[in-house]
């Protein structure tokens, strides 16, 4: 179960995520973490094949959908855990919206410092790799990067952090 929020945020009824994905007028809420090395490099996923949403995409270091009632950086805490088995100190960098003809999520994006040492679930995640910067720009829209992850470095790149 999902819940269902208006465009900023407000909740406004649950559903299940089979209902909600699927459906880009039902509109909820993730959180990204973006996991940078000390050289500045960004840590990428490759989504396991089995996912239902960008398989087999290279995505963002961390993202996950908050549960009913969980606080957003309780969310991002416990997707950190999940997906990378690290626990880190979070700095929340900013908020947007993404859509595509799939679903329609209200994206909360941490970030940290984290050099290694993971231990990733690997039902959700096929592989991981830190990415220097410019490699990422150069990927973006070659099709090996999901639209969920080129729509947040693009975000990132704007907020010039």
């Amino acid at each position: 179960m999902l819940e269902v929020v208006d465009e900023k945020g407000n909740i406004r009824g649950i559903a299940p995520r089979s209902v909600i994905h699927g459906n880009p007028s039902m509109m909820h809420r993730v959180v990204h973490i973006l996991v940078f090395n000390k050289k500045g490099q960004l840590l990428l996923q490759k989504r396991s094949l089995k996912k239902d949403v960008a398989p087999g995409m290279w995505d963002t270091s961390v993202g996950g959908h908050v549960d009913p009632g969980e606080d957003i950086e309780e969310a991002a805490e416990r997707e950190l855990m999940e997906e990378l088995g690290v626990r880190g100190k979070l700095k929340f960098l900013y908020t947007y919206t993404h859509t595509n003809p799939y679903e329609t999520e209200i994206v909360y994006t941490f970030t940290c410092l984290h050099e290694g040492g993971f231990s990733f679930n690997k039902k959700e995640i096929d592989e991981i790799r830190f990415w220097d910067i410019d490699g990422i720009r150069e990927q973006t829209g070659a099709g090996l990067l999901s639209d969920n992850f080129e729509h947040e470095f693009a975000t990132y790149l704007k907020a010039g952090l």
